[in-house]
Protein backbone atom coordinates (compact mmCIF):
# COMPACT_ATOMS: atom_id res chain seq x y z
CA UNK A 1 0.00 0.00 0.00
CA UNK A 2 1.11 3.72 -0.79
CA UNK A 3 2.61 5.83 2.02
CA UNK A 4 -0.33 7.42 3.86
CA UNK A 5 -0.51 10.98 2.01
CA UNK A 6 0.21 13.93 4.44
CA UNK A 7 -3.78 15.90 4.29
CA UNK A 8 -5.12 12.56 5.79
CA UNK A 9 -2.61 12.53 8.52
CA UNK A 10 -3.50 16.27 9.62
CA UNK A 11 -6.82 15.98 9.71
CA UNK A 12 -6.65 12.70 11.18
CA UNK A 13 -4.77 14.19 14.32
CA UNK A 14 -6.54 17.40 14.77
CA UNK A 15 -9.47 15.22 15.46
CA UNK A 16 -7.25 13.53 17.99
CA UNK A 17 -5.64 16.58 19.89
CA UNK A 18 -8.09 17.40 22.19
CA UNK A 19 -8.36 13.37 23.46
CA UNK A 20 -4.96 12.05 22.75
CA UNK A 21 -3.46 12.32 25.83
CA UNK A 22 -6.50 10.66 27.44
CA UNK A 23 -6.69 8.20 24.76
CA UNK A 24 -3.42 7.32 23.87
CA UNK A 25 -1.05 8.50 26.84
CA UNK A 26 -1.00 4.92 28.48
CA UNK A 27 -1.01 2.57 25.11
CA UNK A 28 2.06 4.67 24.47
CA UNK A 29 4.00 4.91 27.69
CA UNK A 30 5.91 2.29 27.56
CA UNK A 31 7.64 2.71 24.09
CA UNK A 32 7.34 6.23 25.02
CA UNK A 33 10.42 6.32 27.87
CA UNK A 34 11.91 3.43 25.97
CA UNK A 35 12.66 6.20 22.96
CA UNK A 36 13.21 9.11 26.35
CA UNK A 37 15.78 6.59 27.83
CA UNK A 38 17.71 6.04 24.43
CA UNK A 39 17.45 9.63 23.93
CA UNK A 40 18.37 10.45 27.01
CA UNK A 41 21.91 8.19 27.27
CA UNK A 42 22.35 10.15 24.37
CA UNK A 43 22.08 13.73 26.01
CA UNK A 44 22.23 17.14 24.42
CA UNK A 45 20.11 18.86 22.42
CA UNK A 46 17.32 16.71 21.28
CA UNK A 47 14.99 17.17 18.41
CA UNK A 48 11.72 15.00 18.79
CA UNK A 49 9.53 15.10 15.43
CA UNK A 50 5.94 14.34 15.85
CA UNK A 51 6.20 15.53 19.61
CA UNK A 52 2.45 16.04 19.40
CA UNK A 53 0.59 16.80 22.54
CA UNK A 54 4.48 16.97 24.46
CA UNK A 55 3.34 13.79 26.52
CA UNK A 56 7.11 13.13 26.71
CA UNK A 57 8.65 16.09 28.00
CA UNK A 58 7.93 14.33 31.73
CA UNK A 59 10.67 11.60 30.66
CA UNK A 60 13.01 14.30 29.88
CA UNK A 61 15.18 16.45 32.36
CA UNK A 62 17.50 19.81 32.64
CA UNK A 63 20.27 17.55 31.62
CA UNK A 64 18.94 17.66 27.85
CA UNK A 65 17.35 20.43 25.38
CA UNK A 66 14.27 19.65 23.80
CA UNK A 67 12.88 20.99 20.67
CA UNK A 68 9.75 19.59 19.23
CA UNK A 69 8.12 19.54 16.03
CA UNK A 70 4.65 18.54 14.69
CA UNK A 71 3.21 18.90 10.98
CA UNK A 72 -0.59 19.34 13.29
CA UNK A 73 -1.26 22.51 14.71
CA UNK A 74 -3.81 21.45 16.85
CA UNK A 75 -1.22 19.00 18.67
CA UNK A 76 1.27 21.71 19.04
CA UNK A 77 -0.82 23.65 20.56
CA UNK A 78 -1.51 21.20 23.15
CA UNK A 79 2.24 20.77 23.68
CA UNK A 80 2.32 24.59 23.96
CA UNK A 81 0.02 24.77 26.57
CA UNK A 82 1.48 22.10 28.89
CA UNK A 83 4.45 24.42 28.63
CA UNK A 84 2.99 26.88 29.61
CA UNK A 85 2.63 25.35 33.36
CA UNK A 86 6.64 26.37 33.12
CA UNK A 87 7.40 22.51 34.15
CA UNK A 88 9.86 22.06 31.68
CA UNK A 89 12.34 24.74 31.56
CA UNK A 90 14.48 22.27 28.82
CA UNK A 91 11.83 22.11 26.21
CA UNK A 92 13.38 25.19 24.25
CA UNK A 93 11.21 25.65 20.95
CA UNK A 94 8.03 24.13 19.69
CA UNK A 95 7.19 24.64 16.08
CA UNK A 96 4.66 23.63 13.53
CA UNK A 97 6.48 21.76 10.38
CA UNK A 98 7.13 19.08 8.36
CA UNK A 99 9.27 16.53 9.03
CA UNK A 100 10.47 15.85 5.37
CA UNK A 101 11.67 19.47 5.09
CA UNK A 102 13.33 20.05 8.21
CA UNK A 103 14.23 23.81 8.59
CA UNK A 104 17.21 23.16 10.54
CA UNK A 105 20.70 23.51 9.44
CA UNK A 106 22.97 20.25 9.04
CA UNK A 107 24.59 19.09 12.36
CA UNK A 108 22.13 20.79 14.78
CA UNK A 109 21.63 18.19 17.36
CA UNK A 110 22.59 15.36 18.89
CA UNK A 111 19.88 13.10 18.73
CA UNK A 112 16.50 12.92 16.88
CA UNK A 113 13.73 10.64 18.48
CA UNK A 114 10.37 10.10 16.57
CA UNK A 115 7.95 7.93 18.48
CA UNK A 116 5.04 6.81 16.81
CA UNK A 117 5.54 8.60 13.81
CA UNK A 118 7.39 7.20 11.01
CA UNK A 119 5.43 4.50 9.85
CA UNK A 120 2.37 8.40 9.39
CA UNK A 121 4.65 9.83 7.16
CA UNK A 122 4.05 10.21 3.21
CA UNK A 123 7.79 9.57 2.51
CA UNK A 124 9.59 7.88 5.87
CA UNK A 125 12.61 7.59 3.97
CA UNK A 126 12.85 11.33 3.30
CA UNK A 127 12.10 11.96 7.18
CA UNK A 128 15.29 9.84 8.09
CA UNK A 129 17.56 11.58 5.47
CA UNK A 130 16.40 14.66 7.13
CA UNK A 131 16.79 13.44 10.28
CA UNK A 132 20.36 12.51 9.96
CA UNK A 133 21.45 15.73 8.19
CA UNK A 134 20.46 17.31 11.08
CA UNK A 135 22.47 15.24 12.94
CA UNK A 136 26.28 15.85 14.64
CA UNK A 137 28.04 13.05 13.00
CA UNK A 138 28.11 10.02 15.30
CA UNK A 139 24.87 11.43 16.92
CA UNK A 140 21.55 9.01 16.69
CA UNK A 141 18.12 8.85 15.39
CA UNK A 142 16.09 6.94 17.82
CA UNK A 143 12.31 5.36 16.65
CA UNK A 144 9.68 3.82 18.66
CA UNK A 145 6.59 2.10 16.79
CA UNK A 146 4.52 -0.94 16.04
CA UNK A 147 5.86 -2.64 13.10
CA UNK A 148 4.54 -5.03 10.62
CA UNK A 149 4.58 -8.52 12.04
CA UNK A 150 5.20 -9.87 8.77
CA UNK A 151 3.99 -13.31 9.21
CA UNK A 152 1.04 -15.07 10.65
CA UNK A 153 -2.43 -14.11 11.80
CA UNK A 154 -1.41 -10.93 13.09
CA UNK A 155 -0.07 -10.06 9.93
CA UNK A 156 -3.19 -10.97 8.22
CA UNK A 157 -5.59 -9.20 10.51
CA UNK A 158 -2.72 -6.09 9.98
CA UNK A 159 -3.34 -5.78 6.59
CA UNK A 160 -7.10 -6.07 6.74
CA UNK A 161 -7.37 -3.20 8.55
CA UNK A 162 -4.51 -1.46 6.68
CA UNK A 163 -6.93 0.74 4.85
CA UNK A 164 -9.51 1.78 7.63
CA UNK A 165 -6.53 2.66 10.77
CA UNK A 166 -5.53 5.18 8.19
CA UNK A 167 -8.20 7.33 8.29
CA UNK A 168 -8.02 7.38 12.14
CA UNK A 169 -4.17 7.99 11.61
CA UNK A 170 -2.90 4.31 12.15
CA UNK A 171 -0.79 2.30 10.01
CA UNK A 172 -0.29 -1.51 11.42
CA UNK A 173 1.47 -2.80 8.34
CA UNK A 174 4.67 -0.56 7.91
CA UNK A 175 7.64 -3.48 7.65
CA UNK A 176 10.66 -3.08 9.27
CA UNK A 177 12.83 -4.10 6.06
CA UNK A 178 12.07 -0.56 4.81
CA UNK A 179 14.08 0.90 7.67
CA UNK A 180 17.04 -1.05 7.31
CA UNK A 181 16.53 -0.74 3.31
CA UNK A 182 17.21 2.78 4.13
CA UNK A 183 20.16 2.92 6.14
CA UNK A 184 21.81 0.73 3.96
CA UNK A 185 21.03 2.61 0.79
CA UNK A 186 21.99 6.35 2.91
CA UNK A 187 25.13 5.97 3.08
CA UNK A 188 25.66 7.90 6.32
CA UNK A 189 23.77 5.77 8.75
CA UNK A 190 24.16 2.46 10.77
CA UNK A 191 21.38 0.24 12.29
CA UNK A 192 22.78 -0.50 15.61
CA UNK A 193 19.86 -1.63 18.13
CA UNK A 194 15.99 -3.03 17.01
CA UNK A 195 14.40 -4.54 20.01
CA UNK A 196 11.20 -5.40 21.48
CA UNK A 197 9.85 -3.30 23.96
CA UNK A 198 8.68 -4.92 27.26
CA UNK A 199 6.36 -6.09 28.40
CA UNK A 200 4.72 -6.95 26.07
CA UNK A 201 6.37 -6.41 22.38
CA UNK A 202 4.22 -4.56 20.90
CA UNK A 203 6.33 -2.05 20.13
CA UNK A 204 9.84 -2.43 18.56
CA UNK A 205 12.85 0.12 19.34
CA UNK A 206 15.36 1.11 16.59
CA UNK A 207 18.63 3.18 16.78
CA UNK A 208 20.42 4.73 13.84
CA UNK A 209 23.95 6.13 14.53
CA UNK A 210 24.86 8.88 12.12
CA UNK A 211 28.05 7.74 10.60
CA UNK A 212 31.31 10.21 11.67
CA UNK A 213 32.23 9.48 7.90
CA UNK A 214 29.44 9.24 5.14
CA UNK A 215 30.31 6.20 2.65
CA UNK A 216 31.21 7.08 -0.55
CA UNK A 217 29.24 4.80 -3.10
CA UNK A 218 31.13 3.10 -5.88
Amino acid sequence: MRDPAKEVMEKAYAKWAPVYDVLCGPVFLNGRRAAAKAAHEVGGRILEIGVGTGLSFDDYDHTTQITGIDISEPMIARARERLASGRYPFVKELRVMDASALDYPDASFDCVVGQFVITLVDNPEQVLSECARVLRPGGQIILVNHLYSEKGIAAAVERLLAQKARKVGLRPEFPFQRLADWARSHGGAELIERRKVKPFGVYTLVRFRRAERERVAA
